[in-house]
């Protein structure tokens, strides 16, 4: 299939903008209220998680792509794109849940639903273009762990 860079940049920047958005939310506690939150030994500096979701929202936009680029042979297409921007959202509203409204519980209930949904997003990519699908590996792997993270937080706090 031939290259479209528009389609592309719009892709990649489609995840990242809501990294953006989510990180807006974030910022305002990252620096107050999540540093006086007891946390596990495991918890990483807060100085990974920047380059960790940037890395994972350009291998989602790319995943996006290859998608994008098999619309016209996808019979679901409008289904699968809903998969995609459910999690999408579901993304951003951890940031908001967690770190704007500091309501923990509700995070871990909504980051539970986050997982399912990528894992789902990650299967019906991979039904599409196996790359596409496993591209979202990391991500499934990175919220794996912000789910462990999360429920740790929870029951220290």
């Amino acid at each position: 299939m031939k290259f479209n860079p528009i389609a592309f940049v719009v892709n990649v920047a489609l995840p990242l903008a809501v990294g953006a958005i989510g990180a807006f939310f974030t910022a305002s506690s990252v620096k107050t209220w999540y540093l006086t939150l007891a946390k596990p030994a495991f918890n990483p500096p807060n100085s990974i998680f920047p380059p960790v979701w940037t890395s994972i929202f350009i291998l989602m936009g790319i995943s996006a792509y290859l998608v994008w680029q098999r619309r016209d042979t996808i019979a679901h297409f409008p289904r699968t794109i809903a998969i995609y921007f459910i999690q999408l959202i579901l993304n951003l509203m951890w940031s908001f849940i967690f770190f704007y409204t500091h309501q923990i519980g509700v995070a871990l209930i909504e980051i539970m639903f986050l997982l399912v949904a990528i894992i789902i997003n990650a299967i019906v990519f991979y039904k599409i273009n196996k790359l596409a699908g496993l591209l979202f590996i990391p991500y499934i792997l990175w919220v794996s762990f912000a789910t462990v993270l999360t429920y740790n937080i929870f029951t220290l706090n």
